[in-house]
């Protein structure tokens, strides 16, 4: 087996074996593999790896490796790194390829001082956790030094009939809208104000990539943003992550989160009509299906007749000062 760094020159390769282990259940697009695994500048080059079959030359398996690498005011899971990916065709299995891209990505990870590992839950992410569709992956990697976080993420789906209708909530002295364009620096320090951190980042570099304010859903209070709620589709300036696995539907999927409300007027009920409010925004475009990702809070949506569609294990592994010498 030969061993190359990540290159985008297979990326049709990488898709297609990614589509041929997970596709059923987590189909993937160029678009999503080119926007995740390439274009975040967070993927730790020295650690991010092909196996490639000697003689036919074909990829056979990958693995993508992140380390936070951005230069701005904060610092995302300082400290930490993420293994994004690592998959092996199921016929190279049991061979020891899996073990030599983990190990080659985690040995990179040691030497820029990491000392914790997460699996999935990286800046640009594809999964919070391993899924429940792949128990022998979480075998494997307990072998390997990874725990069991004992925390269980979910995404969550609700599918509208056709004619259904989800109206805008009223509230006295609070309105529901969507965000306008020149109001970027209100929502930024809405964020940092309230939400410093992951969504702070994320609305950053929506911005950045082009985002016009569509996709957040406002609270407004006295002319002053109070909460949020975000909403994708198939035109949000990125594949977000609540609409990563839209090829799974016959018609187009939206999602919505993160969501959030000053702790200053939580207990009032914004939560649950903000993410009516984004429903009803969403529904307007015509949109049945919606996801809510990345979330432990089960109940909190069922109230909305949201169930549970995937399931997560969260794994990590915490580094030992020996491990860091490999």
């Amino acid at each position: 087996m030969k061993y190359v760094s990540l290159s985008e020159d297979r990326l049709t390769e990488m898709c297609r074996l990614w589509n041929r282990e997970l596709g059923d259940q987590f189909p993937m697009r160029e678009q999503l593999l080119r926007q995740n695994s390439f274009l975040d500048v967070n993927v730790l080059k020295e650690g991010s790896w092909l196996a490639i079959e000697e003689t036919g030359g074909k990829v056979v398996g990958f693995v993508v490796a992140k380390l936070w690498q951005e230069q701005r005011d904060f610092v995302l899971g300082a400290g930490t790194g993420w293994i994004q990916v690592l998959l092996v065709d199921r016929g190279f299995r049991a061979l020891g390829v899996g073990s030599e891209l983990l190990n080659r990505a985690e040995t990179a990870l040691y030497e820029r001082g990491v000392h914790k590992i997460l699996i999935g839950r990286d800046p640009w992410h594809y999964f919070p956790g391993i899924p429940k569709e792949y128990p022998h992956v979480r075998t494997w990697l307990e072998t390997k030094g990874y725990q069991d976080d004992h925390r269980v993420e979910h995404d969550l789906l609700a599918t509208y009939d056709e004619n259904s209708e989800c109206t805008l909530p009223i509230q006295e002295g609070v309105s529901y809208r969507l965000l306008e364009k020149h109001e970027k620096g209100e929502l930024l320090a809405f964020f940092l104000r309230c939400f410093p951190g992951r969504w702070e980042y994320e609305a950053i570099r929506y911005f950045e990539l082009g985002g016009a304010g569509r996709e957040f859903v406002v609270i407004e209070k006295e002319g002053r943003i109070i909460g949020f709620c975000r909403i994708n589709d198939s035109l949000s300036p990125t594949i977000a992550q609540n609409v990563y696995w839209s090829p799974l539907f016959d018609n187009e999927l939206g999602g919505i989160g993160p969501l959030g409300v000053d702790r200053e007027y939580q207990g009032r009920g914004y939560g649950l009509a903000v993410i009516q409010a984004g429903v009803h925004f969403l529904r307007e475009r015509g949109i049945r299906h919606i996801v809510i990702d990345w979330t432990t809070l089960v109940s909190f949506y069922e109230k909305l007749n949201y169930r549970v569609w995937k399931v997560y294990d969260s794994y990590s592994k915490v580094v030992k000062k020996a491990d860091a010498s490999l």
